[in-house]
């Protein structure tokens, strides 16, 4: 069962310009669905038993199952909808997103953007206490009115047919229009993690003036998917001779976690969606592995998602048909680079917070020196940086796996501009 509760019910501070639509997915998908995981033809798996070659058909074979005959799409579309969901088109591409409103008089507007393989309801943990700090132990006057979109393509901020070169600075664009234009904000507060970092640090170079500030789960630069070679984690670079066997297997561990799928999708994501768009159990292998990988879970993926989390979020990205446009996403960033807005320096004007995990720490970083070390790099003069904060713990999912310091450290970046 899921460890999600249904949140309280809150009020309306103030008249907001859309009106709600709930989300709703109809029988004839959800029947479909059990359909097609009734008729999964499982591959040979020996000697997989240490997931060694990728997802074990084992633990695979038993989710499947669950998802098949016991999870219950209904009670996560009720928990969903608890929260009011809507709709718009921005320059022609669908939007979804939730809105958990703000207490208080005037709580700041600030929009969270997710990444892959993200669903918008991975920040569900974190937007009670950032919309109404007062009932978590926390300062009222750090409320803000949250609003969670699906990332264009990812969920239900789909189909994209008619842009399919959408990118994260084409998608900060369109978050821009959307606060501003739409929602009437002058001003607002953003934050994001992978991708979604991306997307909000493009927010916080390009519109900087109407930014109060950025707060983000990597400190990596907006050049990052440039360049001949960008799906190569490694840059084309060999390990180098005489490091330390612990640097070295730290090494060969990231590229491991991160590198075939950054390949996978610049260079074929539309092949990959055909199988991916086709077998329900082949999309969730494929992101299982990334979730399993990627989150800080100590070889037990359950004590970070249960079965029924995992499964809301993969059920998701199937009854929308958007695991293709989702991963198309990496191939976008590379075929059209990002370029800059202006020349000045710090490129991200914007005040900027970081959230680093002990998950992700560099070879032969320990977190004690994780910000010491990121000041070192290349990449710390990028950005206007007012808050940055490690933690020993957590993984790539910051605000689901360490959703308390997530909301501290967000705070502590806005605390004083606004």
């Amino acid at each position: 069962m899921s460890r999600h509760t249904s949140p309280t019910h809150f009020a309306e501070p103030r008249p907001f310009p859309l009106q709600p639509i709930p989300i709703h997915v109809t029988d004839e998908v959800l029947d479909d669905l059990r359909q097609r995981l009734a008729l999964t033809r499982w591959p040979d798996d020996a000697g997989n038993e240490d997931w060694y070659y990728g997802v074990n058909r084992a633990y695979l074979q038993g989710l499947v199952d669950y998802w098949r005959t016991d999870y219950d799409w209904r009670a996560a579309e009720a928990r969903i909808n608890a929260y009011p969901h809507y709709r718009v088109e921005i320059e022609g591409v669908p939007i979804h997103f939730m809105r958990r409103p703000g207490t208080g008089e005037n709580p700041t507007p600030l929009i969270l953007t997710h990444g892959w393989p993200w669903t918008f309801w991975h920040w569900s943990k974190v937007v009670d206490p950032l919309a109404d700090p007062g009932s978590f132990g926390g300062d009222p006057a750090d409320a803000f009115d949250v609003i969670v979109p699906s990332f264009p393509g990812f969920g239900f901020s789909t189909p994209l047919p008619n842009r399919p070169d959408m990118n994260f600075w084409k998608v900060a664009d369109l978050w821009h229009l959307l606060m501003t234009r739409t929602l009437g904000h002058a001003k607002y507060a953003a934050a994001g993690c992978d991708v979604g970092a991306l997307v909000t640090g493009q927010l916080g170079h390009k519109y900087a003036d109407e930014l109060y500030g950025i707060h983000i789960g990597s400190g990596l630069k907006l050049s990052l998917f440039n360049g001949d070679r960008a799906w190569d984690f490694s840059g084309g670079q060999p390990i180098p001779e005489g490091l330390a066997p612990e640097v070295r297997d730290r090494i060969l561990e990231f590229d491991r976690r991160f590198a075939v799928h950054l390949a996978a999708h610049m260079l074929d994501s539309s092949t990959l969606a055909v199988g991916l768009s086709d077998s329900p159990a082949g999309m969730l292998a494929w992101i299982l592995q990334r979730w399993k990988s990627w989150s800080d879970n100590g070889g037990d993926l359950e004590s970070v998602f249960d079965a029924d989390e995992l499964l809301t979020h993969a059920t998701i990205f199937w009854v929308t048909n958007s695991i293709g446009t989702s991963i198309r996403t990496y191939a976008n960033n590379n075929r059209y680079p990002w370029t800059p807005s202006h020349d000045r320096r710090p490129v991200i004007e914007a005040p900027t917070g970081i959230t680093f995990v002990g998950h992700e720490n560099p070879p032969g970083v320990t977190s004690d020196r994780r910000v010491e070390h990121f000041l070192t790099t290349d990449r710390a003069d990028w950005y206007n940086l007012v808050n940055p904060t490690a933690h020993d713990r957590g993984g790539h999912f910051i605000p689901w796996e360490l959703p308390g310091e997530w909301v501290d450290d967000l705070r502590r970046t806005f605390r004083g501009r606004r």
